[in-house]
């Protein structure tokens, strides 16, 4: 069996491989995805500046649940519209070493859905 810790640290190789294969641009900021066991965390990142553009959250959002499909769609459609509204249209999408299934596939077709190209 697999331990939380185990796998998080499974996670985070994965996610260092897929770091050193993309980056985010002032032209072509990162969407990176980070989910807990109970929310779901969406950043807009220009790796060059090193700054967080936009951010949305299900702790922001005040979602009465956070660790469900339904508020990851919800925070996916807001980080688009923040994103759309800051001039921002196209991304890179940094799944963040999860699988894109579940939490991870409804924010970014609900991103997509609301404006965001990726």
């Amino acid at each position: 069996m697999i331990t939380q810790t185990k796998r998080n640290e499974i996670r985070q190789r994965i996610h260092a491989r897929i770091r050193a294969k993309l980056a985010g641009t002032a032209e072509r900021p990162r969407l990176n995805v980070y989910r807990s066991l109970n929310h779901v965390y969406a950043q807009v990142v220009d790796d060059q500046k090193g700054e967080t553009l936009v951010s949305a959250s299900t702790l922001e959002a005040k979602t009465k649940t956070g660790g469900n499909v339904a508020a990851a769609r919800e925070i996916g459609k807001a980080i688009a519209e923040k994103a759309v509204a800051k001039g921002i249209k196209q991304v890179v999408f940094d799944r963040g070493g999860y699988l894109y299934h579940g939490r991870v596939k409804a924010l970014a077709e609900a991103a997509r859905a609301a404006g965001l190209e990726f």
